[in-house]
Parts: C-alpha cells; structure tokens; sequence
C-alpha cells in the first residue's frame, strides 16, 4: 500500500507538505505511511480512495486495475478521464510504437 499513496501523490503534483496539509495530518505522519511504517486508519483510507478515485482495495494492493494505474500517472488522481480521452492516449501509442519499429 505505502508505494501506491506515494504513486498517487506525486502523479497529483503534491509534495509531501501539501499532501499532508490537506490531509489535517503530521508531514511525518503521512511519511511513516509511504515508508510502510505505519497504516492510515480505516477512515483515512476511505479518504484516500474518494481524494484519488481509486477503491480501498487499490491502495491495500487487492486490486491490480493496470488501465487506471496508467490514467492516474497519465492525467492524476481525480479519476477524470472520458473514454474519449482514454481513445486518444491509446492512438498516441499506436502512432509512438509504429514509428518506432
């Protein structure tokens, strides 16, 4: 779990701070978290997960969606991504991967 908040953090474009700030917690709190020293509370992953628009399972690492870890990294946490724009990153693929071959 510790390595998907620091994932979902950083693809957010927060630094430790801020997340922490935003959060109502210690900065070493949230650090303890990210290093798998400590587990946030049940309540604070519920928290979490709506913040990032990811489930619970996901951040317990029970739910390996590998299509919305690449739009989380792609296009953050806020879990809006259309199929349009999900469409068009899949074709900018296809187009880097045909030239490169």
């Amino acid at each position: 779990m510790n390595n998907r908040i620091r994932e979902l953090r950083k693809a957010s474009g927060l630094t430790l701070g801020e997340f922490a700030e935003e959060l109502g917690i210690a900065r070493a709190t949230l650090g303890f978290w990210e290093q798998g020293r400590f587990q946030p509370s049940n309540d604070m992953l519920i928290t979490l997960a709506d913040r990032f628009g990811v489930s619970v399972d996901y951040l317990l690492g029970r739910d390996e969606d590998v299509e919305r870890d690449l739009k989380v990294a792609l296009f953050g946490g806020d879990g809006e991504v259309t199929d349009e724009m999900w469409e068009e990153v899949k074709k900018f693929a296809e187009f880097v991967k045909a030239k490169n071959k």
